[in-house]
C-alpha cells in the first residue's frame, strides 16, 4: 500500500502543477488568433479554476478537513455559531434595566454576529485567494527561469531545412494536422490525392476538403487491411475508423503507415534533433524517390500538443 503523501510532496506537486497549467496556458494564448481568442482564454480559465479547486480540495484533504466546499463553509459557520451565547449575554449585559431609555446607536445582537460571521468569511476568502496567488507567483518564476522549448525546437528545425534544403508550409493547428500536411504535399509535388482504395463518403465518390479525402483515404485502407493495425488499436475497429473520418481526432504513425501504402509514396518525418522517420509501402522500389513528401513533426511549438507541417523543397 503506498504511503500517505506528505504535506512536503503535496505543495511540491501543486507547484509543479501550477507550472505545467501555466506552460500549457501560455503556449495556448500564443497560438490563438483572432476567431479562437475568446474560446482560447475561456478554456485557460476553465482550467486554471479546475485546477485551483481541486488542489484546494486536497490541501484541506492533507489537513484533515471536509474535501467539500460546501461543508468546509458550513463547519466553519458551525463553529462561528458556538460562539452566540456568549454574544448575546454580552448584548443583554449592555442593556439598560434600571428603566432608563437604551442606546438606540447600539445593534442587536442578532446584528452584530451576522456582520461577524460576514466578516470572518471575507477573511477567510481573501486568506485563500493570498495563498493560491503566492502559488501561482511562485510556479509563474520557475516557470520563466525554464528552458524556452518552443524556441529551441524553432531554430533547431530551421537548421534541418537548411540541411535538406526544405522550406515550411505553416499549418492549422486544428487536430487536422496530419491530413493537411499531406494533402498540401501531395498539391505541391504533383503526386495528385490518388489512393489505391478510391475514398467514398456516404457511399459516394465525392469531390471534398483535401484532408477530408486524406482522412478517408488512410481509414478505407485499415478498413481492408485491418490484420495490419489491429494490433495496434485499443478499441474496436470501427470506432477508430469513425473518429478518423468524421472527427477532428489527431493522427499518428499508424496513419501515416496507411497513408503510405494507399498513395504508393515514401513519408519523410523530420524531427527537431535531425531525426528523420521513414515511412514507405513495402512495394516500393529503387527510384521511387520522385514520389515522397516531407513532413515537420513538433512536440513543443504549438499550444494543442504534437503537431505536423508541410515541408515542400526549396528550388
Amino acid at each position: 500500500m503506498d504511503s500517505p503523501e506528505t504535506l512536503e510532496a503535496l505543495q511540491a506537486r501543486h507547484r509543479k502543477e501550477q507550472r505545467d497549467l501555466i506552460a500549457r496556458v501560455t503556449q495556448k494564448k500564443k497560438s490563438a488568433n483572432k476567431k479562437t481568442r475568446k474560446g482560447v482564454n475561456d478554456e485557460c480559465d476553465r482550467l486554471e479554476q479546475e485546477l485551483q479547486e481541486r488542489q484546494a480540495q486536497e490541501l484541506a484533504a492533507q489537513n484533515g478537513e471536509s474535501t467539500d466546499i460546501g461543508e468546509q463553509e458550513k463547519q466553519e459557520e458551525e463553529r462561528d455559531e458556538e460562539t452566540q451565547p456568549a454574544d448575546i449575554e454580552n448584548g443583554v449585559e449592555s442593556l439598560s434595566i434600571s428603566g432608563s431609555q437604551p442606546d438606540n446607536s447600539a445593534q442587536p445582537p442578532t446584528q452584530q454576529n451576522a456582520k461577524k460571521k460576514q466578516n470572518r468569511a471575507k477573511a477567510r476568502l481573501a486568506r485563500r485567494a493570498a495563498e493560491h496567488e503566492a502559488l501561482v507567483a511562485e510556479a509563474k518564476a520557475e516557470a520563466a527561469a525554464l528552458p524556452d522549448l518552443r524556441e529551441q525546437e524553432r531554430i533547431r528545425m530551421r537548421e534541418q531545412f537548411a540541411k535538406y534544403g526544405l522550406k515550411e508550409k505553416e499549418i492549422r493547428a486544428d487536430g487536422h494536422c496530419l491530413y493537411a500536411a499531406v494533402a498540401d504535399q501531395m498539391e505541391t509535388a504533383g503526386l495528385g490525392l490518388k489512393p489505391r482504395i478510391q475514398p467514398k463518403i456516404n457511399g459516394e465518390e465525392t469531390k471534398v476538403l483535401p484532408y477530408k479525402a486524406v482522412r478517408y483515404a488512410a481509414a478505407d485502407f485499415i478498413e481492408h487491411n485491418p490484420d495490419d493495425f489491429a494490433g495496434f488499436m485499443e478499441e474496436p475497429l470501427e470506432d477508430y475508423l469513425q473518429k478518423i473520418r468524421d472527427t477532428g481526432e489527431w493522427g499518428g504513425h499508424m496513419e501515416l503507415m496507411a497513408l503510405a501504402k494507399t498513395y504508393g509514396i515514401k513519408i519523410n518525418v523530420l524531427h527537431g534533433d535531425g531525426q528523420v522517420d521513414k515511412i514507405e509501402a513495402s512495394d516500393a522500389k529503387p527510384g521511387d524517390e520522385e514520389n515522397e513528401i516531407w513532413l515537420g513533426y513538433y512536440r513543443h511549438s504549438h499550444g494543442l500538443g504534437e503537431h505536423y507541417n508541410s515541408l515542400r523543397k526549396t528550388p
